[in-house]
């Protein structure tokens, strides 16, 4: 490998990529390509441009100076920290427990801005702040965020990463300029909440570090706002982020430290997207009281909830991702005890999956995946198969990394079954689509 990236010869590192099991997805959802990019490359195509070996570089974790490219700052410490690493279980451990410290000093109200030895600040841009701003600059930010995020909620990670990373190295700059009182506070909130995004983004893609690095920024950029609502947005997305990893008491720490937050900034909404959440990760640590415990608040604060009156970035929590919360929760605990939980999940899902449209297409791969996953569990074959055939459908339109991972419960289910020829020919089907 090594070899092959002195020589840049793109073509051999993905084929050694391939021959260790890394799909061709997988791959384009690290790069930022097309897999038809990726299999032009396999099948022998040149990369000549240096931005895209960089990006290369970068999405695949490599060194930038092991291809010859510009070794800067950023990549020497990466490389310092992975000579001095100890193994990557032991690794992730300590960035977990690392990360949720910070997390409650901020919270928590701890003096941490631009202080301690956190590695995730980005490196800065070369070109020169203005010299003054005010609320237009920040405004500009903010609808650069929002552009960005339909294009996540639509497509994935994968179409905007890129994106959201070069407006924030710009965006940052603007710390630099004088502004009135009223306009640096908004400044700090718009600049949490571009974090918050990349943060979202670089995980949806696969990338974990560079994603808690993002969401830790962003939580110091909302305590130094004094936003507790969007502090509570961050966690609960870096919550969402070792959910997905199956780390649910770590997710549950966020979580309930993320309540701290939502109870003071006073939005009802913001308190139900937290309580829909922990009764997830209590799902998926088979505590059934619990998760009947966390649904009841979550509906009751949804009930008394005015959306209008709701922050921006907790909007999206509407009737439809409610019914889709209690059918993750109780998908969870389905693991555990289909008989009880997976015609309960099926209900809930098809609540939602019904209403969503082509701006949310993959929260809708999702609910699709994990309805398909239930009909299974439940004995319905043929919803099962009908259901899980849409799922790959709108598959196929996302750029996303998570998309292959929330399929492979699907794969499981679907593998009991084969006796049955058609649900043998959509265990394939799937088994394709997330080997890539």
């Amino acid at each position: 490998m090594r070899d092959a990236l002195a020589r840049r010869d793109v073509s051999e590192i993905y084929r050694q990529l391939r021959r260790h099991g890394v799909s061709q997805r997988q791959i384009a959802a690290s790069t930022g390509q097309s897999q038809s990019e990726v299999s032009e490359i396999l099948k022998g195509r040149q990369v000549m441009a240096y931005d895209v070996l960089a990006r290369i570089a970068d999405g695949l974790g490599i060194p930038r100076g092991y291809m010859g490219l510009a070794y800067d700052g950023a990549t020497a410490m990466r490389v310092a920290k992975a000579a001095n690493a100890p193994n990557a279980e032991e690794d992730e451990s300590v960035k977990r427990r690392k990360f949720l410290s910070h997390a409650a000093a901020v919270t928590m109200g701890a003096a941490v801005f631009g202080e301690g030895d956190n590695n995730w600040v980005p490196t800065s841009a070369q070109t020169p702040a203005p010299a003054r701003i005010g609320m237009t600059d920040v405004q500009q930010i903010q609808a650069a965020t929002k552009a960005l995020r339909d294009l996540d909620y639509r497509y994935g990670g994968g179409t905007c990463r890129d994106a959201v990373v070069a407006q924030l190295s710009w965006a940052q700059q603007l710390l630099e300029s004088s502004a009135a009182d009223p306009v640096r506070k908004q400044l700090f909130v718009a600049l949490a909440d571009m974090h918050s995004l990349a943060g979202w983004t670089s995980f949806d893609i696969g990338l974990l570090d560079p994603a808690r690095g993002h969401f830790g920024k962003a939580l110091e950029f909302a305590k130094q706002a004094n936003d507790d609502g969007l502090v509570a947005s961050v966690l609960y997305r870096m919550g969402r982020v070792y959910l997905h990893y199956q780390e649910p008491n770590e997710a549950l720490k966020l979580f309930q430290l993320g309540q701290i937050a939502a109870q003071e900034s006073g939005s009802a909404l913001t308190v139900a997207v937290l309580c829909a959440n922990e009764a997830w990760a209590y799902g998926m640590l088979n505590k059934p009281d619990q998760v009947q415990k966390m649904v009841g608040r979550t509906k009751d604060e949804f009930a008394r909830a005015k959306a209008d009156e709701a922050p921006d970035w907790v909007r999206f929590f509407n009737e439809n991702d409610l019914h889709g919360m209690i059918g993750s929760a109780h998908d969870a605990l389905a693991n555990f005890d289909p008989k009880r939980h997976a015609s309960i999940a099926v209900a809930e899902t098809i609540k939602c999956n019904e209403a969503y449209g082509a701006d949310m297409q993959r929260t809708h791969v999702f609910g699709l995946s994990l309805q398909a996953t239930n009909h299974f569990r439940a004995g319905d074959l043929q919803e099962g198969i009908k259901v899980g055939r849409r799922a790959l459908q709108f598959g196929d339109l996302v750029k996303s990394a998570r998309v292959a991972d929330r399929l492979k419960p699907l794969e499981i289910e679907a593998g009991k079954h084969r006796m049955n020829s058609d649900v043998r020919d959509l265990f394939e089907e799937v088994r394709r689509f997330r080997q890539g």
